[in-house]
């Protein structure tokens, strides 16, 4: 498959629609990780649809497979997590929606690079149902805003593919506290910042991301189907 997004979807396989699942708790972060890496397996072995968790964790730093520990400027501020994922270190907290997709990469005919593009694809077009224009940036993975002349981060992407079955995934911040990024050099850039729906002026709440997110999720990847608890 050709590794432009903006023109071609990454069809679904043909087992059927995407499960779709909200917690409505936070949910810690290693029980998130084993939840994940025993729902990918499965959909490896065939026991298992494919699913999108949007979740809140605790307060907390997660250190991707590319971190440098310098990085970490507060590393008694929050528990601090070494994750499989890609990427650098990142935040996650309350009011931020984090949304980890286990999808069959393989079956949808897609290498690594054109998945990623679909998934920050997805985020740009989340922002903009609320009017905000996401954008992609040479050399940083993620989605950025420009605000006059600078330039804030908005989403984090991380994922992991395993087997052909892809885990870990994006995070979007709604509203979360900004100031919990202080602890670390977010995915190690020190020349841009970070931002929020919120901090942008946008009265958003994560239900109301929950539904922008499934809508801009099933025009590229197809459709889905609420989780059966």
């Amino acid at each position: 498959m050709p590794a432009t997004i903006e023109k071609l979807r990454l069809e679904a396989p043909a087992t059927g629609p995407v499960e779709w699942r909200i917690s409505d708790r936070p949910v810690p972060y290693e029980e998130a990780v084993a939840e994940m890496q025993a729902r990918a397996a499965a959909i490896v072995a065939g026991e298992a649809p494919e699913l999108v968790w949007l979740l809140e964790h605790p307060p907390l730093y997660t250190a991707g497979t590319s971190a440098d520990a310098a990085d970490l400027t507060q590393p008694d501020r929050f528990p601090v997590y070494k994750t499989g994922r890609g990427g650098q270190y990142t935040y996650h907290g309350p009011g931020q929606r984090v949304a980890y997709v286990m999808l069959s990469v393989k079956d949808r005919g897609a290498d690594v690079r054109c998945f990623v593009r679909g998934l920050e694809r997805w985020v740009i077009d989340t922002l903009d149902a609320f009017n905000v224009k996401g954008e992609r940036r040479e050399g940083r993975v993620g989605v950025w805003v420009q605000r006059g002349l600078k330039e804030d981060k908005i989403a984090a992407l991380g994922i992991r593919v395993s087997r052909g079955v892809s885990y870990h995934g994006i995070s979007l911040n709604v509203d979360p506290d900004l100031s919990h990024y202080e602890g670390i050099v977010p995915c190690g850039i020190t020349a841009h910042g970070v931002t929020s729906l919120t901090d942008l002026g946008l009265p958003v709440t994560l239900p109301d991301a929950d539904m922008a997110l499934r809508a801009a999720f099933e025009k590229i990847f197809g459709p889905t189907v609420t989780e059966q608890s």
